[in-house]
């Protein structure tokens, strides 16, 4: 009983894993003999397998949960699955992308299913090559953006910074020139101001001698009057 419930569990487990591959490939018949028998790739718009195609058992031996799934490869968007169906020993070896079959091997040889199964994922390997790249060069492009937008901020930024520092050169050139205009009127003003206090300085002195002279002459008169 432990057993039964133990795999069921484990079918459960892998028609959750790979349930959600669908059959878009156009199978070959398989033979009644136990050499491996190999689907081609058809075009997307290829209509269902046949009810007699590898793939179509492949996909009722999943829905049914009577195979395990031993190992699987994923590449970008391509992936390659070695199943085995425990009951008649026998391997099913798919190729697949984007979850839709591609390729599928059925062998009841075990070295014969891992060669096929190296085989399908150096597939995938080159054939992921492209998506892979895609993506480097999609995320390059877009780090690239982001650069080119922190440069383009950084640009707006000095560009509003020379706006003004040219605006504040222009009002502390301005500034200056009031100063200098201003420096120079109160210069005009001293000067003015200085040779107003020179002439009064001339006529004091002036009037200064005027009454040193009067003083000396009231005071000569005076002294001859007493003799």
């Amino acid at each position: 009983m432990n057993v039964n419930v133990r795999n069921a569990v484990r079918g459960l487990g892998l028609g959750m894993l790979i349930a959600g591959l669908s059959v878009n490939a156009l199978a070959q018949p398989a033979p009644a003999s136990s050499a491996p028998t190999a689907v081609s790739p058809t075009p997307p718009t290829a209509p269902q397998p046949a009810a007699n195609s590898t793939i179509s058992e492949l996909q009722q031996l999943m829905q049914s949960q009577s195979i395990s799934e031993m190992r699987t490869t994923y590449n970008g968007n391509y992936g390659a699955s070695l199943l085995f169906k425990p009951e008649s020993r026998t391997y099913y070896v798919a190729l697949f992308q984007q979850k839709n079959f591609w390729r599928v091997v059925k062998t009841q040889s075990d070295g014969q299913a891992e060669q096929i199964y190296k085989s399908f994922v150096g597939q995938t390997e080159k054939l992921a090559e492209v998506d892979i790249r895609r993506i480097k060069l999609e995320a390059e492009k877009t780090y690239t953006e982001q650069l080119i937008a922190a440069q383009e901020t950084r640009l707006n930024a000095l560009q509003n910074d020379l706006v003004v520092q040219q605006q504040q050169e222009q009002n502390v050139s301005v500034q200056q020139d009031q100063a200098r205009q201003q420096a120079q009127l109160l210069s005009n003003k001293q000067q003015a101001a200085r040779n107003e206090l020179r002439g009064l300085q001339n006529r004091i002195r002036t009037l200064e001698a005027q009454q040193t002279i009067l003083d000396n002459s009231n005071y000569g008169d005076a002294k001859t009057s007493k003799k």
